[in-house]
């Protein structure tokens, strides 16, 4: 009648919920490192072009 392998274990389902959401928090804290990042380099070349040609200079005489 009542077979005992279908009985379903909450436990399993909460521990699934869990990880799925400490995945998803993982994942947008990633993804706003990275893109914070982006932004601050693009806001430091914009502000210190002349340091990063010049550093491309000085590698370029060193060789």
């Amino acid at each position: 009648m009542n077979d005992p392998r279908k009985k379903s274990n909450p436990t399993t389902r909460v521990a699934v919920v869990i990880v799925v959401a400490m995945l998803i928090v993982i994942g947008t804290l990633v993804y706003n490192a990275i893109k914070g990042k982006r932004e601050y380099d693009e806001q430091a070349g914009a502000i210190n072009p002349s340091r990063s040609a010049a550093a491309v200079a000085a590698s370029a005489a060193s060789h």
